[in-house]
């Protein structure tokens, strides 16, 4: 049974843009995200599993280059303006 347990999140604002991006890891199975706010309202969001392999470099807490290269931006889906 793997009991290995993290969480981390990471924020960045420039301007009016702020940058969230999210890595769990939970029972051995990793989950990472990226979700992009302009102005208060999410503009843009990105969910995706986290490899086997990432995830036992994160355990050897060394550092992965591009782990959220592909989170691209996934539009929300907001009402349409008329």
């Amino acid at each position: 049974m793997n009991n290995f347990s993290y969480s981390s999140t990471e924020m960045t604002q420039s301007g009016g843009k702020k940058i969230v991006r999210k890595v769990s890891i939970k029972r051995g199975k990793g989950v990472k995200s990226v979700t992009t706010y302009t102005k208060g309202r999410r503009t843009s969001h990105a969910k995706r599993h986290i490899d086997n392999d990432h995830i036992d470099l994160i355990k050897n807490k060394k550092f992965i280059p591009g782990l959220f290269a592909d989170c691209v931006s996934a539009k929300c889906k907001t009402k349409k303006r008329r």
